[in-house]
């Protein structure tokens, strides 16, 4: 059997994905600027990390550097992606799809049997992911981002089809 590329390319480091805490909120945030067009706010990850009970954020390490970050809400059996982020200089070496499949998995452990999102239409590369691990349109949300007016694909995934996550 081959051996396995390093998923991130160059690293001897050995990535682990933990809850998020207050402490990686300066990395996220820096990630988060330089990912979305409206960065949500210190104050707005404070609020999910202390306030939020449906609330479950992570961050992926490569030693104490944050390179990644996902959130979800869990609301009974559903599971709601409010957001995912790779740092720049990690990104197309697949962590992406890692982290993805590491909060499908995560959603399941919690109890939910599908999960959804909101993309925009204007980003493509996030929608190609989606679709490779399974997420399929299933609506639309007009108007859903106040910064740009711009609409949202709504997608889904059952989490527990045959083909698993």
């Amino acid at each position: 059997m081959a051996a396995k590329e390093p998923l991130v390319q160059g690293s001897k480091e050995e990535l682990v994905i933990i809850p998020m805490q207050k402490e990686h909120l300066d990395q996220v945030l820096a990630i988060e600027k330089v990912s979305f067009p409206t960065p949500w706010s210190r104050n707005s990850y404070l609020r999910e990390l202390s306030d939020n009970q449906f609330a479950h954020y992570y961050v992926c390490l490569q030693g104490e550097q944050v390179i990644g970050y996902m959130g979800m809400w869990i609301i009974i059996d559903e599971a709601h992606i409010t957001t995912i982020a790779v740092h720049p200089d990690f990104r197309g070496q697949r962590l992406g799809k890692t982290l993805l499949e590491e909060l499908m998995m995560r959603a399941v452990m919690l109890g939910a049997d599908k999960i959804t999102l909101e993309v925009r239409p204007s980003n493509l590369p996030a929608q190609r992911l989606y679709r490779k691990v399974g997420f399929v349109p299933a609506g639309l949300r007009k108007g859903y981002y106040t910064d740009t007016k711009e609409d949202a694909i709504i997608m889904w995934k059952h989490l527990l089809d045959v083909d698993g996550i």
